[in-house]
């Protein structure tokens, strides 16, 4: 009796799958779904229902339309058999026995006592797996990366080690399916009703990519700051999304093979913050001060910092200030500038003449040379101000110290 349950259980199966089915899409999937099982959508032009199908059999002459950015993954008995990246609807056609209809051929004796003998072997399920698999072939968003503390890098352009910690997205695009499903993606995402997603927190392999990511940050951003090309500035890279994608992508390349051994690729990639530490912030305020005093812009702000600072000195140190000032401005060299006339507005009348009978008075002492060591102090101060070169500084030391 159990033999013969199971005989008409496997033919019951084996009629049902001879109705030509639609497969397409599932609904309702996340913009960031990378692989998924295609689904039945209708049966034989709604003339019919194919409810008793078996899993895993998909009929010949069956439809699989592929909607416009998915690629279309064709596997029987777990190896993958075909492939379609072309938008469009295609028929499935299989030499298994279990795909093949029973109403072709030369009658339908042979080849459904045949089926149903290889499916009572099995168990009374067909003797052959058939999957159809859409694969994403567009930029996957969403991606997430983020560091919990600083990460270090050699910066070029600011010649020393910078440190930030820094958050951002990233989108990614499968750039081989093939490659991607036979040397990434776990087993368990390859069975109906499965969708393998980046973004889930569940997705183990997901969460290796995030930890892969987050460890080429580092070198991704010495690459960017020190490729001339990319102008070798660190405040570029939120203004350059592709350009730090391309760093990155490049970085995890070399690191762990991602294009080479998954089919994976790093596409576009949005920085939301990056929080420098405080040595860094200081270095960067340098940068800055250096690049305001560079030029033409620059020699104005010098010499406009050298006039208040002149101003300043005869304000709080009298015309002997206000020479020392002038001493130093003209010992570095700094043209453009009116030098102050010593002693003018020093007295308020002027003196009396002398009396014809008396006898002249002797001549006004010569003002004594302003001390090297104030006029190097001044001089220091000045160039720790950024207001002269260290070239302005050594040239005022070697006048001061008569060399």
């Amino acid at each position: 009796m159990g033999l013969i349950q199971a005989a008409i259980g496997a033919l019951g199966g084996t009629l049902a799958d001879q109705w030509k089915d639609f497969y397409t899409v599932p609904n309702g999937l996340a913009p960031t779904a990378a692989l998924f099982s295609a689904v039945p959508r209708g049966t034989n032009n709604d003339r019919g229902s194919n409810t008793k199908a078996s899993d895993g059999v998909i009929t010949n002459g069956s439809k699989i339309v592929v909607p416009e950015g998915y690629g279309l993954v064709l596997m029987q008995d777990g190896a993958i058999t075909g492939f379609a990246a072309e938008a469009g609807a295609y028929e499935w056609n299989s030499e298994a026995q279990d795909s093949q209809s029973i109403f072709a051929g030369n009658g339908i004796v042979s080849p459904l006592i045949t089926t149903s003998w290889e499916r009572f072997k099995f168990g009374g399920r067909p003797s052959s797996q058939q999957r159809a698999y859409f694969v994403t072939l567009k930029e996957l968003p969403n991606n997430r990366f983020g560091t919990q503390s600083e990460i270090y890098w050699d910066d070029a352009y600011m010649n020393a080690q910078v440190g930030a910690v820094t958050r951002g997205t990233y989108t990614l695009s499968i750039t081989d399916p093939i490659l991607f499903i036979k040397a990434f993606v776990p087993a368990a995402y390859l069975e109906p009703g499965r969708v393998f997603d980046f973004t889930d927190v569940d997705n183990d392999a997901a969460s290796q990519l995030f930890n892969e990511v987050v460890g080429s940050l580092a070198p991704a951003f010495s690459m960017y700051t020190n490729d001339p090309a990319k102008g070798n500035r660190i405040t570029k890279i939120q203004q350059d999304s592709v350009g730090f994608a391309q760093s990155l992508s490049a970085a995890v390349e070399q690191n762990y093979k991602w294009a080479s051994g998954r089919g994976l690729e790093i596409v576009s990639t949005a920085i939301i913050a990056i929080e420098y530490d405080e040595a860094t912030r200081e270095l960067l305020r340098n940068v800055q001060r250096a690049d305001a005093l560079s030029g033409a812009r620059g020699n104005s702000n010098l010499q406009a910092s050298v006039a208040a600072g002149m101003e300043s000195a005869g304000a709080n140190a009298g015309p002997g200030g206000m020479m020392g000032m002038g001493m130093a401005a003209s010992s570095i060299g700094i043209g453009g500038l009116q030098q102050p006339v010593p002693g003018v507005g020093a007295q308020s009348t002027p003196p009396a003449a002398p009396a014809a009978a008396a006898p002249a008075a002797p001549a006004e002492p010569a003002p004594a040379a302003e001390d090297p060591m104030a006029m190097l102090t001044k001089a220091k101060q000045m160039l720790d101000a950024g207001l002269i070169t260290q070239e302005d500084y050594d040239a005022a030391k070697a006048k001061a110290l008569g060399l």
